[in-house]
C-alpha cells in the first residue's frame, strides 16, 4: 500500500508544515509531481502530492486551482516559499481548508526532488514488503499443496492468505471443497461418510450457483481465462484449472496486484496437483472396476482381498447398486469418499449402504443422471467367508494413514491368492451374490433410462405385474424375444435404443434426446428392430410384450 501523506510529512529533515486539510493526511501518496502550470490537472491520474513555488499564481487563483486539484483527485498540495512567495498566501490555505485538500508548507531549505526520493524510497519499501509478503504466501501455499489432500489443503490456506473465501469445483460447476476465513459463513469440514452432502455448506452451494454463468463463459471460451466480478460488498475471481475444473476467490476487498499473484499461483498449484493425481484416480479406478468384476463372478475373496491391500474393504452392510451418467467421474468419486464406487461400461457404479442411499442419491444427483436399484444386496455375508488374511475390521481404512497407490498397487498384486493352492471350498464363486449383485446392476440401468436426473427401479411402471412372474420362466423368455437384437453385428446398441423408445411411448424427439442422438437416427434403428423382430412396433401388444421383456 502507498504511503500516507502523515508518514511523509512526519519525516524530520523534510521540514514540513502542515497548513490546512488535516483530516485528510491519511490519504495515499502514489507519486509527486512538481509543476508550475496554472491548470497542471491534464498531465495528473489522482493520487498525487503536488509541489509548486506558485510561480504563476496568485491569491486569486486560489479557489480555482484548489478546486481543480480536487476534482482530479489529487492528494495533497506542497507549497514551496523562499522564492516566488515569502510564505504561503493565507488565500490557499483557507481554499484547501473549506476543500478539504490537505495542504503543507516546503521550506526553502528542502528542495522538491528530496520529498520526490523520499516518496519514491517508501514506495519501494511498500512494494518490496508486499512482494515479501506475496513470496512468504506462495511458500505456504506450495506446502499446502504438498500435503496428502493437495487441493483441499491449498483452497483452505488460499481464504486465509486473502483474508476471504474460496472454492473448488468441478469441471461442471459442482463445489468439490470450500473454506471460508471471514468467519461469516460456516463450512461442514467435518461431515462424515453418512453425511453426504458434499464438504460446503449452503452457502458454498448458492454461491457455486450464482458464478454458473461466469463458469459457463469459461467453458465455452476458445483459450483458457479468468474473471473478475465486482460488487459493492464483494470481489470475485473465477479462474479454469485446466480442464479438471474451476476455483473462484472472494473478498471485501479489491485485489491488489500481490493479491493477483497469490491467487494466480494457487491456480497453478491447483491445476499441476489435479493433474498429477489423474494417473493415481485412474489407476486406483482401473481396481474397483476390477473388484467389481469380480463380485459380479462371485469372487467375494478375491474382490475383498484386493481392497484390503488399498486399505479399503466392501460394504459391511447391504447396498443399493446406483448407476450413474456423469460427465465427471472423478468428481463423483471424490465426492463420496467413503463409498464403493466403480467405473463399469461408461456408467459409474455405486454401492451405497441402504442406511445412507438417499442422502448417496442426492449427491450423485449433483453430478449427473443416476438410476436405482431395490435395495438389499447383501455383500456383508459373502465375505464373512473370507479367510482371516483379509482384515475384517476395516483398521487399515480406519487406522493409521492409508497407503500410497503405488504402495497400494503393488500389495494387490501380493495379496492375490494363489488359486490353485487354495482349499476347494474357497474357490468356489458365491453365485448368490453375483446373481443379486448382477439383478441389481441391471435394475439400476433400466432405471437410469428414465433418470432426470433421477429414476428408481422400484417406481417404474409394470414393476407389480413382473414380480408375479416365474423369475426363470420370464427370463428365458426375455432372452429369446431379444436375442436378435443382442446377436445383431452393429455399433448401434439397438436394445437401448428400443428401450428409450419404449420408455418415452413412442415419442421420437423424447426418446432421441435421451440415447443423444438425431431422432432420424433413431427412427432407422427401430425400422431395424422391427425387421430383426419381424414385429410390428405399433403394435400395442407388441410394444407390452418387448417392454416387459425388456424390464426382466
Amino acid at each position: 500500500m502507498a504511503p500516507t501523506l502523515r508518514r511523509i510529512a512526519a519525516i524530520v529533515p523534510l521540514h514540513l508544515k502542515v497548513l490546512a486539510g488535516r483530516n485528510g493526511f491519511d490519504r495515499p501518496v502514489r507519486w509527486v509531481a512538481v509543476s508550475e502550470l496554472e491548470d497542471p490537472t491534464p498531465f495528473l491520474e489522482g493520487g498525487e502530492l503536488v509541489l509548486t513555488t506558485g510561480m504563476r499564481l496568485s491569491a486569486g487563483d486560489a479557489v480555482p486551482y484548489v478546486s481543480r486539484l480536487v476534482a482530479r483527485g489529487v492528494t495533497g498540495l506542497g507549497f514551496g516559499v523562499g522564492l516566488s512567495h515569502d510564505a504561503v498566501p493565507p488565500a490557499f490555505a483557507e481554499a484547501a481548508e473549506a476543500a478539504g485538500l490537505p495542504l503543507v508548507e516546503v521550506p526553502r531549505a528542502t528542495p522538491f526532488i528530496a520529498i520526490g526520493k523520499a516518496v519514491s524510497d517508501l514506495l519501494a519499501g511498500e512494494q518490496y514488503e508486499e512482494i515479501s509478503r506475496a513470496f512468504a504466501a506462495q511458500g505456504r501455499l506450495t506446502r499446502a499443496a504438498l500435503q496428502r489432500e493437495g487441493p483441499v489443503a491449498v483452497v483452505d490456506r488460499l481464504a486465509r492468505e486473502i483474508g476471504g473465501w474460496a472454492l473448488l469445483l468441478d469441471p461442471a460447476g459442482a463445489v468439490r471443497h470450500a473454506a471460508d476465513a471471514t468467519g461469516r459463513r460456516t463450512v461442514d469440514k467435518h461431515a462424515g461418510p453418512g453425511d453426504r452432502r458434499g464438504a460446503a455448506g449452503d452457502w458454498a452451494r448458492e454461491t457455486a450457483r450464482s458464478l454458473e454463468p461466469e463458469v459457463a463463459r469459461l467453458r465455452s471460451a476458445p483459450s483458457l481465462a479468468s474473471l473478475a466480478l465486482s460488487t459493492p460488498d464483494e470481489h470475485v475471481v473465477v479462474q479454469p484449472l485446466g480442464r479438471r475444473g474451476f476455483f473462484a476467490v472472494g473478498s471485501p476487498r479489491p485485489f491488489s496486484p500481490i493479491a493477483h499473484t497469490v491467487v494466480n499461483a494457487a491456480g497453478s498449484l491447483l491445476t499441476l496437483a489435479l493433474e498429477q493425481g489423474r494417473e493415481q484416480r485412474s489407476a486406483a479406478a482401473q481396481v474397483r472396476s476390477a473388484v467389481l468384476r469380480l463380485l459380479l463372478a462371485g469372487e467375494v475373496r478375491a474382490a475383498a482381498e484386493t481392497l484390503a491391500a488399498l486399505g479399503m474393504r466392501l460394504p459391511g452392510e447391504p447396498v443399493t447398486v446406483l448407476a450413474c451418467d456423469t460427465s465427471d467421474p472423478d468428481a463423483l468419486t471424490e465426492a463420496l469418499t467413503g463409498t464403493f464406487t466403480a467405473p463399469c461400461e461408461g456408467l459409474l457404479v455405486v454401492l451405497a449402504p441402504d442406511a445412507h442411499a438417499d442422502e448417496v442419491v442426492a449427491l450423485a444427483a449433483q453430478h449427473g443422471r443416476v438410476g436405482v436399484s431395490a435395495p438389499g444386496v447383501e455383500i456383508a455375508r459373502a465375505e464373512g467367508r473370507v479367510d482371516s488374511r483379509s482384515p475384517a475390521d476395516g483398521s487399515a481404512a480406519r487406522g493409521a494413514s492409508r497407503p500410497d497407490l503405488a504402495t497400494g498397487l503393488d500389495r494387490v498384486f501380493e495379496r492375490v491368492p494363489d488359486r490353485a493352492s487354495d482349499r476347494a471350498s474357497d474357490r468356489v464363486p458365491d453365485r448368490a451374490l453375483a446373481t443379486a449383485l448382477d439383478r441389481a446392476l441391471d435394475q439400476a440401468r433400466r432405471a437410469l433410462v428414465s433418470a432426470s436426473p433421477v429414476a428408481r427401479f422400484s417406481e417404474l411402471a409394470g414393476r407389480g405385474l413382473l414380480s408375479l412372474l416365474d423369475p426363470a420362466a420370464a427370463a428365458s423368455f426375455a432372452a429369446a424375444i431379444l436375442a436378435p437384437l443382442r446377436e445383431y453385428g452393429s455399433r448401434a446398441d439397438l436394445v437401448e435404443s428400443l428401450r428409450a423408445y419404449l420408455a418415452s411411448n413412442g415419442h421420437w424427439d423424447a426418446a432421441a434426446q435421451r440415447l443423444g442422438v438425431h431422432r432420424h437416427t433413431l427412427r432407422y434403428r427401430m425400422k431395424r428392430v422391427s425387421e430383426l423382430l419381424g414385429r410390428d412396433l405399433d403394435d400395442p401388444a407388441v410394444r407390452a410384450e418387448l417392454w416387459i421383456a425388456l424390464c426382466l
